[in-house]
């Protein structure tokens, strides 16, 4: 059976997304494999977020051109939010280019591959046996033949994201419980390349978490593009018990369900939006015990101007009283964050602002982006676009704060406890073991086989960067 190879660019939710593809694939006899060299099928996952993610694909795919010519009957595939963006021109493109599909039908991959492999590997067959020299195959197969492009929408598909294969001893796991986003940030693609939000039921994400942890899962990760809002057009809210307190939001009554899984250990989520933070959600973090002290919650600005023009609908003061509630709930809790610098019309007092509030907060981690206009966004044909060297120098600056910020929370805990569920070899030393602390923090640790999948303490010795270093305590 062919061999396959899938490259994932951009967030969890495109790393969800080529798992279904591979299971997909690994269900009809395909084998998997680590490089491209070795693969019949070679499928690149794309982003569309920031320009750098499209290039980085678009150059990968371009050197792989030569591996085509070498080897023409191999199949080659761009998936998720660029092919969706951009659709057949892609083809137009990129010679080589075999099959395009959009984020509503990963499903269909295995279809168009297996179709794709008989089509090119009978053309191969007959250019040996008249023995002529095929330099592209994509053109060579009759005037019929000008590869796939499936970018359509589809009713249904956020429920196609149901299946995944785990390697041996894997103790997490991605669920998606929802695809597409109504916010409409002035900023981003998304809306364009996930569509419209779509929410799967309760009861399918809770059969998916059961199925997981019968296989040895202990933590989960529930992923949306505006998680915490999921299913708000789809599914009511409820009246909270006997009357008291807030009512619960669609969002609430799945994380109560998943938490009622028996054998899950550890539950968190990605990526809520701050308007979607409402007293319910607030409340779970003091009640549910098995949701993780973590929460990744955007900014994007300090500046209340700026998010205006951002379309974020919440101001900075609301952000800074939201962060307040949340750590109330929850005392302990690691807050991380997304920050959009260099913003059209961001002005040196906009960014001090958001220097200022970042200083202020203190937060655990935080991903700092330079805005990337992209096509078909609001933003992107706003004035006083920024020069990219202002946004560069703001990326550094406020890079430095985070980092100090970093540090100072993981060195509070050299010397202290930590419950870590070990995950696997360290990605940096394969001679240790690592995994991760209930606030999300890396740990390493010296390694020991019977460790993988297990949760135990672990006594903090030392911070280095991002990583904390410890013993484990049996």
């Amino acid at each position: 059976m062919p061999k396959f190879f899938i490259k994932t660019y951009g967030c969890q939710m495109n790393e969800r997304d080529s798992e279904q593809v591979a299971h997909s694939l690994i269900a009809r006899g395909y084998e998997r494999v680590s490089c491209e060299a070795d693969a019949d099928v070679v499928l690149l996952n794309t982003c569309s977020v920031r320009d750098m993610a499209e290039q980085k694909a678009l150059g990968k795919m371009g050197m792989l051109g030569r591996m085509a010519k070498s080897r023409p009957e191999t199949v080659f595939g761009f998936l998720g939010c660029m092919a969706q963006a951009r659709g057949a021109e892609l083809l137009k493109e990129i010679p080589h280019l075999d099959l395009v599909v959009g984020t509503q039908k990963f499903h269909r991959v295995a279809d168009y591959v297996d179709d794709l492999v008989t089509r090119k590997r009978d053309a191969a067959a007959a250019a040996d046996r008249s023995l002529t020299r095929m330099d592209d195959l994509r053109f060579s197969t009759g005037p019929d033949y000008f590869g796939v492009v499936d970018v359509e929408e589809e009713v249904g598909s956020q429920s196609t994201i149901r299946d995944q294969s785990l390697a041996p001893k894997q103790a997490t796991a991605f669920v998606s419980i929802m695809q597409g986003c109504n916010m409409h940030c002035t900023f981003c693609i998304v809306p364009r390349t996930r569509g419209a939000e779509r929410s799967r039921t309760i009861s399918e994400i809770v059969s998916e978490v059961r199925a997981l942890v019968a296989r040895g899962v202990k933590e989960v990760t529930l992923l949306g593009q505006i998680v915490n809002l999921y299913g708000r057009h789809a599914f009511p809210s409820v009246a909270a018990v006997a009357g008291r307190g807030p009512s619960i939001s669609p969002f609430v009554q799945l994380l109560e369900a998943v938490s009622a899984v028996e054998g899950l250990e550890r539950l968190r989520f990605t990526s809520p939006h701050p308007i979607g933070f409402r007293d319910d959600l607030i409340d779970a973090f003091s009640r549910l015990p098995k949701l993780a002290e973590h929460v990744h919650l955007p900014l994007q600005s300090g500046s209340n101007r700026i998010l205006k023009a951002m379309h974020r609908t919440y101001t900075a003061e609301k952000y800074l009283q939201l962060v307040g509630k949340i750590r109330g709930a929850r005392p302990g809790i690691a807050i991380t964050t997304d920050i959009i610098v260099g913003f059209p019309g961001e002005t040196d007092s906009d960014y001090k602002m958001s220097r200022d509030l970042v200083e202020h907060l203190q937060f655990d981690n935080a991903f700092v982006f330079r805005y990337s206009p992209r096509r078909e966004t609001s933003a992107a044909t706003m004035p006083d676009q920024i020069e990219e060297s202002v946004k560069e120098a703001r990326n550094q600056d406020l890079l430095g704060i985070i980092n100090a910020s970093t540090r100072r929370a993981n060195e509070k805990l050299v010397g202290t406890r930590v419950e870590v569920l070990c995950e696997g070899p360290s990605k940096t030393n394969p001679a240790r073991l690592m995994g991760r602390t209930r606030t999300n923090k890396v740990v390493v640790f010296e390694a020991r086989e019977n460790r993988i999948g297990k949760t135990f303490d672990v006594a903090i010795e030392r911070a280095n960067g991002f990583s904390l270093y410890g013993q484990p305590i049996d």
